[in-house]
């Protein structure tokens, strides 16, 4: 390692209302307020379903963040205080809700304790999924921007893959037929149409967070939150796992700016990215409704100048290798995909883009790289960016801090190690515990400067509106990949949209 090869990419400025900017979301949307968007000085459009005290404990909880909460800290720079909603964000919060549905904890508690896994999931969701979607069919002209889902602690401790109740506590249900069976059906129907049906169980997910959204794509916004989180006492007894939450001034930060997203559009946006540019991640899970061994669902997120984005649901193919133990698309079908992504940028901006950086966590191979310059015209350039965690190299200052984020080690004009995490100076100190890890980042096709690429990679750890963090580790071009993946596949028959990124964060 030789010095002139270590070189650092300055810290990312977010741009607010009135055109202000800062590094540090909180202090940008405290001092000046979000971005202008069509709501923005508005009212709150919003829904809430849940139990009886889930009802209770997010009505509370409401009320506490239309004020000031002091932070968890006072005096360190990493904790923030909340000045309150409509102060930070420049919209109220009416205490009323448009819409407020109430389900029954008996009938949650039974359900998510049904022995048959997959049984008990899917009609969980049902108990919440049919009864917003019956009062958007029944009340059209009552729309919410985005509904909050207050769940149970149980639903969410047992509402997960490899989790159930504890035995004594299990209750008989309908479905009695093995998963095995179950599968089996799937390739080769019965000719009893109720096996059918109770193979058709197997099509859906092992999660209830994904399966919700999944069956409530094209229909409604949420917000998933815990009653647990709102209230620790709430967590059941009969639990083994411990459940910690946030300090209320950073859950009121996280909350209320995904609240804001989810209803108004982005509250910041990266100030220096170049028009005409956008980003592309690339999404593959495979597709547990298909019993082909190797078959998965492929996808792709479109992250635009503003910050926000689109996910593409592609084809469903053996696109997984089991040898080399990687996703990777044919010609024609990377070619849809990346027309698809092109067309809707199109649409946004009346032009195609100039230049589309596409990331992911492997190396494209030759025939994918192939498709996605055949979706293309002369007027886009397309580069290919592969983007992985490693530890294969440390870097320690002199200091007692680690290294400064920003930081990057070019070891050739294709490749460099690039450190998102490390010593901030808007706070003085590394947020942190151990020695940072970098991010190994290569050009593999097209041709970029590579300090562009990295300087763009350090940009987009700062747009995740899912809360309100300095930064994160990895790009939300990535970020979200196995989030997005797991929802596309959660349920059968999802269309292919696109549909604004909003609905599975």
């Amino acid at each position: 390692m030789t010095e002139r090869n270590l070189k650092f990419v300055p810290e990312t400025q977010l741009e607010f209302a009135h055109g202000q900017c800062e590094e540090h979301p909180k202090d940008g949307l405290f001092l000046y307020g979000p971005l202008a968007s069509p709501v923005s000085g508005g009212v709150l459009k919003y829904g809430v379903i849940g139990t009886d005290k889930g009802i209770e404990l997010f009505a509370k909880w409401r009320k506490s963040v239309q004020g000031y909460i002091a932070p968890y800290k006072e005096g360190v720079a990493h904790h923030s205080a909340f000045p309150g909603f409509q102060a930070a964000f420049g919209m109220k919060w009416p205490e009323k809700p448009l819409a407020e549905l109430r389900v029954s904890n008996t009938k949650i508690q039974d359900t998510i304790r049904i022995r048959n896994r997959h049984e008990s999931i899917k009609k969980t969701v049902d108990i919440f999924s049919d009864a917003i979607s019956d009062h958007l069919n029944d009340e059209a002209d009552i729309t919410p921007d985005l509904w909050f889902v207050i769940i149970p602690g149980e639903v969410f401790l047992w509402g997960r893959p490899q989790k159930a109740p504890p035995i004594s506590e299990r209750k008989a249900g309908s479905a009695q037929m093995k998963n095995k069976d179950a599968r089996e059906f799937l390739a080769e129907p019965s000719m009893f149409e109720e096996d059918n049906q109770q193979a058709q169980l197997q099509l859906y997910d092992l999660n209830f967070h994904n399966q919700l959204k999944a069956r409530l794509l094209n229909k409604a916004v949420v917000q998933i939150i815990k009653e647990t989180t709102l209230d620790q006492a709430t967590w059941p007894e009969t639990a083994t796992e411990k459940r910690t939450i946030q300090d209320p001034a950073t859950l009121a930060w996280n909350l209320c700016t995904t609240t804001y997203f989810k209803s108004a559009g982005p509250p910041w946006r990266i100030r220096d990215i170049r028009p005409g540019v956008c980003y592309v991640g690339i999404v593959f899970k495979k597709d547990s409704s298909d019993p082909a061994s190797g078959n998965a669902c492929c996808g792709a997120q479109l992250f635009l100048r503003s910050g926000d984005g689109l996910v593409f649901r592609g084809a469903v193919g053996p696109w997984y290798s089991k040898e080399l133990r990687q996703f990777h698309l044919p010609r024609a079908k990377a070619s849809e995909l990346m027309k698809l992504v092109i067309q809707a940028y199109k649409r946004i901006h009346g032009e195609p883009p100039q230049e589309i950086f596409i990331h992911g966590r492997t190396r494209f191979d030759k025939e994918e790289w192939l498709g996605f310059n055949d979706a293309k015209t002369d007027e886009t350039k397309i580069i290919g960016i592969r983007i992985r965690p490693t530890d294969e190299l440390k870097l320690y200052r002199l200091a007692k801090q680690p290294p400064i984020r920003g930081t990057y080690y070019q070891v050739h004009k294709r490749m460099a190690y690039l450190w998102t995490k490390g010593y901030v100076a808007r706070f003085n100190t590394y947020p942190g515990f151990e020695v940072p890890n970098p991010l190994a980042v290569y050009i593999d096709w097209g041709d970029g400067d590579l300090h562009q690429v990295v300087s763009d990679i350090l940009a987009l750890t700062k747009v995740n509106f899912n809360g309100c963090s300095f930064s994160d580790g990895v790009p939300v071009t990535l970020k979200f990949a196995d989030a997005i993946g797991e929802i596309l596949t959660a349920a059968p028959n999802i269309e292919g949209a696109p549909q604004p990124f909003k609905y599975y964060i």
